[in-house]
């Protein structure tokens, strides 16, 4: 992955036409015929179909009318590059269009700091948005409060994720459920060479899930990020043979975007691969999967919930949705999540397993989106499962048409036209 970006009097450059003296040779247009998101939203071109062109003689610019600005880029390096950029809607308008060109200019181009920046802190990597907080993955073991059973011990999840006004959204190890860590991704009943195995409910000691290495981590100026191997494992109370082993891999793809300020929009992807020959089954449970245990200072009188099926909390559990706005007072201020699924993912729209409102007493906030609720998942061999998830965090709130716009967004990107030159 590359970063490419212009500021200060490069970019007054560009406007007027100045780059560096070379004549420029514009290689494609990209036309968005109907923007419908009004919250940025990233979207991407397969580059290599456009230009062999080295990524550092890159400049994109926004057209309208005769005025052309240069706008922020990156580009994916992988079996082929990508080009990303964020777009929104600006007017009422449903049929405005926007229009960019790529162009080649050599030189104009020069490295900064990232605006999304990944970095290594005290056993733990730390995604910012310049400057601020985002979220951290914790890839060094994580011990429970003193004197509570280390069997709670995890690594291999998001804690803290920050609201942009900088307050912590989730919580882990609750005295209520010493295994609760945050954001995490583990099953509940697991059926492995013949035994049901519980990665979920750590003091069960049948099994767990742990970091293993990083496979990339990304910095730039539209998205930063990582992925990160993490094993299932299987404890030898929980193995047939009483042996610990590792029943199922999975890679993590964790990606913040650049969406501008009051707001984070993140990318949360699961790839499921099982780690022997041996097939492994998700069984039917209540909860398992991705789920997320808020602050305690959200409870049944200052937050709410909100599906796209029109739930709230009192209907939301077992229900499905594409999905689920929750939002509340917390610290003088107010955040909310909106947790969205991807069309692909099994059993979509995924039943939801939302904690009713007298949780604990006071309402506490748990959500699980739950592929498993009310039926099994049976894992192959060789193949690979995806989930894919997005999270929009919030200040103030948002309406169920924006949060209706930004699922659209995931789910369907706006189409690209390209015009090659």
């Amino acid at each position: 992955m590359k970063r490419l970006w212009l500021k200060g009097s490069m970019i007054m450059m560009a406007l007027a036409g100045f780059y560096s003296g070379k004549a420029q040779q514009v290689l494609a247009t990209f036309t968005l015929p109907q923007v419908q998101n009004n919250i940025a939203a990233p979207v991407s071109v397969d580059l290599d179909n456009i230009t062999g062109v080295a990524d550092s003689s890159l400049v994109l610019r926004r057209v309208q009318g005769g005025k052309r600005t240069v706008v922020p880029f990156q580009v994916e390096d992988g079996y082929h590059r990508f080009l990303w950029w964020t777009v929104k809607k600006e007017s009422t308008a449903s049929a405005e269009k926007q229009v960019f060109e790529l162009v080649e200019d050599g030189g104009i181009n020069t490295q900064a700091a990232p605006t999304i920046l990944v970095q290594n802190q005290d056993g733990a990597l730390l995604i910012t948005d310049e400057g601020k907080k985002v979220l951290q993955y914790n890839f060094n073991t994580v011990y429970p409060p003193k004197g509570v059973d280390t069997v709670f011990r995890r690594s291999g999840f998001i804690h803290p994720l920050w609201s942009p006004a900088g307050h912590v959204m989730t919580r882990i190890n609750p005295r209520d459920h010493y295994h609760h860590v945050g954001i995490w991704n583990p099953w509940t009943h697991v059926g492995f060479q013949g035994k049901t195995v519980d990665f979920w409910n750590l003091y069960e000691k049948l099994g767990t899930v742990r970091f293993s290495k990083f496979i990339a981590k990304t910095s730039g100026d539209i998205y930063g990020g990582f992925k990160a191997l993490q094993e299932h494992v299987v404890l030898p109370k929980g193995a047939a043979d009483g042996k610990e082993k590792v029943a199922m891999d999975e890679v993590w793809d964790i990606r913040v975007y650049n969406i501008g300020p009051k707001m984070w929009l993140w990318d949360f992807t699961s790839s499921l691969n099982c780690a022997t020959p041996d097939p492994v089954l998700l069984e039917e449970y209540r909860y398992g999967g991705f789920g997320f245990r808020a602050d305690s200072s959200w409870n049944n009188r200052n937050s709410k919930v909100l599906t796209s099926e029109g739930k709230t909390r009192k209907e939301a559990d077992a229900s499905r949705a594409r999905w689920c706005m929750i939002d509340g007072d917390m610290y003088g201020g107010h955040s909310g999540i909106l947790f969205m699924g991807y069309p692909t993912n099994y059993n979509f729209p995924e039943p939801m397993r939302v904690w009713p409102e007298n949780m604990n007493g006071r309402g506490d906030v748990f959500f699980s989106f739950s592929p498993t609720r009310n039926m099994s998942w049976p894992l192959s061999p060789k193949k690979t499962y995806v989930l894919k998830y997005r999270m929009l965090v919030y200040e103030d709130t948002i309406t169920p048409a924006q949060a209706e716009s930004v699922w659209k967004s995931f789910a369907h990107p706006p189409a690209v036209k390209v015009t090659l030159r």
